[in-house]
């Protein structure tokens, strides 16, 4: 419940109760304060018995945690159900290994042939040298206009 709450925090906390309460009358406030809390868990765990004793024995591993969407959606991709097979999609994607063929390409470097690729089994260069200067327009030649640009 407090997994975030700093001691910086926590002490600022204290010394304000301290202050707003007074050392006395502070212990029987926290007494309260947890019988309260002791009484909402009480009433929530109730609650929870009696809506899943309604629904019925079909929904008996039922958990309310399930509501939440980032809970729902993690245990209906990531866990065991693989109807989509999205498990095999997720291995088969390397990042590591399509950023290193982007490199390649970049700096001019030969990649090893991979395998189904057309341009690699006909011979023909997979990507063109970007490192290698472009021919120079003949002086009497003007170079292309492109209308759209202006």
């Amino acid at each position: 419940m407090f997994n975030d709450i700093g001691a910086l925090e926590l002490l600022t906390l204290v010394v304000l109760a301290v202050l707003v309460f007074g050392p006395e009358k502070l212990p029987k406030v926290i007494q309260d304060v947890t019988r309260t809390i002791r009484k909402i868990r009480e009433f929530s765990d109730s609650a929870k018995e009696d809506i899943r004793s309604e629904l019925g024995p079909q929904f008996k591993d039922f958990e309310f945690e399930d509501l939440n969407p980032k809970t729902f959606v993690r245990k209906q991709l990531m866990d065991g159900n693989d109807d989509l097979g999205l498990k095999e999609i997720r291995e088969s994607f390397d990042l590591r290994k399509e950023m290193a063929e982007v490199t390649d390409a970049v700096n001019g470097r030969e990649t090893a042939p991979s395998t189904g690729t057309v341009a690699a089994a006909s011979g023909a260069a997979a990507t063109p040298d970007l490192l290698k200067k472009p021919a120079q327009p003949v002086k009497d030649e003007r170079p292309p206009f492109d209308a759209d640009a202006t």
